[in-house]
């Protein structure tokens, strides 16, 4: 469930909560959910921001921190939008689909256009593993 609580620059601060026990351990008395829960980790984003930069390029500390906080909303904010979309549904399940509609319908065309062709190669290949592995199973049993 997203829950709006709060303004940011964009006028939205997204939670995400879950039903697991471990996201509801990690949220504190007043109701929000804990920076280090909130936030990508800082050495996933380091290591992104580094594939596109020359081999010798060095990354300050502050900018990876920035770079967190901005790409941690991000998909919170295209999170909750999907999420929204699939609660007036009564879906419990966002999926690929409602992400890419998400996208669209916040003004990122060219984003949203882009992972769809993703997605639909993803599902593709994920059907031929799934038969090559069905057809691998039934070579066996013979």
């Amino acid at each position: 469930m997203v829950d709006n609580v709060g303004s940011s620059s964009e006028g939205f601060k997204y939670n995400i909560y879950a039903a697991d026990a471990s996201i509801h351990d990690s949220v504190e008395d007043h109701g929000t959910i804990k920076e280090q829960d909130r936030l990508l980790p800082i050495a996933n984003v380091g290591r992104i921001m580094k594939q596109i930069l020359p081999p010798n390029a060095k990354i300050s500390k502050e900018a990876k921190e920035t770079m967190q906080e901005c790409v941690s909303e991000f998909i919170s904010f295209v999170t909750g939008e999907a999420s929204d979309k699939c609660h007036k549904e009564k879906r419990k399940t966002v999926n690929g689909d409602d992400i890419c509609w998400a996208l669209g319908n916040l003004g990122f065309d060219d984003y949203a256009e882009s992972l769809k062709r993703y997605l639909h190669k993803y599902r593709e290949a994920e059907g031929e593993r799934a038969n090559h592995n069905k057809s691998s199973n039934n070579e066996e049993r013979d």
